[in-house]
């Protein structure tokens, strides 16, 4: 492999910071890789199942012919972190706190916000901030931040660290691992 695949973890992982609208640890990981020593095309599919406890009967039980689209109920198990320690593990040369590195400089030091990803946070305020975390993170002074703002988020910063510690049993095992929808 050459060393320039395995930033390939590092963009992703700042995507989820500068794009959280469409990316994020708490979601799911998809790959398509060459590689060129082998002549060889693998996919990866990261992505999670439902929690164990979410059957189609308790659908079924609650007369509900659809899973919501907001909520707990459509989180699946998050992905992504075990996608990243699996490629890394495949194809990795850098260590993955270097990988990891400046996703958590942006997320501690702050970063312009695009045009876009405040449009699409500003839609998602006044109805996703009844959701636990949500207004603290993306609108910590009671509004969405606005194109070019400095947007911070040291909690995410703290998280990348701890995996970049910890591998990912910090994420699926440890003090941060994701928790159960309370269902």
């Amino acid at each position: 492999m050459t060393s320039a695949k395995t930033p390939a973890i590092a963009a992703n992982a700042l995507l989820g910071l500068v794009e959280p609208t469409g990316n994020g640890m708490g979601g799911d990981l998809f790959a398509i890789v060459w590689d060129a020593n082998k002549k060889e095309l693998t996919a990866l599919n990261a992505s999670g199942r439902s929690p164990n406890s979410l059957t189609l009967d308790y659908f079924k039980e609650r007369n509900m012919t659809k899973i919501p689209s907001y909520g707990p109920l459509p989180v699946s198990v998050p992905g992504c972190v075990d996608g990243w320690f699996e490629l890394h593990e495949k194809y990795g040369k850098l260590p993955m706190a270097e990988l990891l590195q400046p996703a958590i400089d942006y997320a501690e030091n702050g970063f312009p916000v695009t045009e876009l990803i405040a449009y699409y946070i500003g839609l998602s305020v006044p109805f996703l901030s009844r959701y636990e975390g949500f207004a603290e993170v993306f609108a910590p002074n009671g509004k969405a931040p606005i194109k070019g703002e400095i947007f911070k988020n040291p909690d995410l910063a703290n998280t990348f660290k701890i995996i970049a510690k910890g591998g990912r049993d910090a994420f699926y095992k440890g003090e941060i691992a994701p928790p159960l929808p309370n269902i």
